[in-house]
């Protein structure tokens, strides 16, 4: 892992700008692989295979974020800032994903439909939890940025670890499209986009950090923030919902070892 680290930070120049777009285009394309494994569900019966998957993968995924937004962002932005800074910003990250779930029309794979009324009479299933992941791909996204204009090798930790979770939503994103459209390339080319969608907002979030100190603990406790808030209110719950507690537990463990591990290793 420390020739990735090491080829961003040649190929970024010294740009956080930079370095966050090549971190965040490792988890779209990790996101791009996880998509790309619609290809092995053959018909709507290898469901049940899928939602273990699935349910393993929100577990990883829930593992990976706990940590990330306690070690790469709210307490770097307790470092820069202070805890008060920190605080504000982790409580407005968790707000802002919770305003998105009021006014963004999306649906969960097993919870179901959320959002205002008018989105659910006039948006496909399929489409509804293509959103849901975009959603949650956005804080992602913005975490990578904010970690790496903290610190470039914090930024392509993050970027690698929240690639690895982004495997199995790679494939949430593009099974229930595929099975509403009928077409797996229609089913994949959302999920490349839900994958790319995180690369934005790496580099808005790089731009805004890079161009004012006084911002990046506001950011990274954000980011740090609405990550939480994704775990808590929909990864482990929707883990947790198909009769495979024991897996996706099993999952988040191993995702919390496998970011603890990217964290003391790479970062030294």
């Amino acid at each position: 892992m420390e020739w990735l680290v090491g080829l961003v930070v040649e190929a970024s120049g010294g740009s956080s700008v930079l370095a966050a777009f090549y971190s965040s285009l490792v988890a779209a394309l990790l996101t791009s692989v996880g998509a790309l494994l619609i290809a092995f569900v053959k018909k709507p019966r290898d469901m049940e295979s899928s939602s273990v998957i699935l349910d393993v993968g929100m577990g990883f995924s829930s593992g990976v974020m706990v940590v990330a937004s306690f070690t790469s962002l709210l307490l770097p932005a307790i470092e820069v800032g202070g805890v008060y800074r920190a605080l504000l910003g982790f409580i407005s990250g968790a707000l802002a994903v919770y305003g998105l779930n009021r006014v963004i029309p999306h649906e969960h794979f097993i919870k179901g439909y959320e959002g205002p009324g008018w989105g659910l009479r006039k948006l496909r299933s399929a489409w509804l939890v293509a959103l849901a992941i975009l959603i949650h791909n956005l804080p992602e996204g913005l975490s990578i940025g904010a970690s790496t204009v903290y610190d470039v090798r914090e930024g392509v930790i993050m970027g690698v670890a929240i690639g690895l979770q982004d495997l199995p939503e790679g494939l949430a994103v593009s099974l229930p499209v595929a099975i509403a459209s009928g077409s797996k390339m229609l089913g994949f080319l959302v999920g490349v986009v839900s994958g790319l969608s995180e690369v934005v907002t790496a580099v808005l979030a790089s731009i805004l950090g890079a161009s004012s100190a006084y911002l990046l603990p506001y950011i990274l406790g954000f980011g740090a923030g609405a990550m939480m808030y994704v775990v808590s209110h929909e990864a482990l719950p929707e883990s947790h919902r198909t009769g495979h507690e024991g897996k996706a537990t099993l999952g988040f463990f191993l995702g919390f070892l496998v970011m603890i591990y990217l964290d003391t290793t790479l970062a030294s």
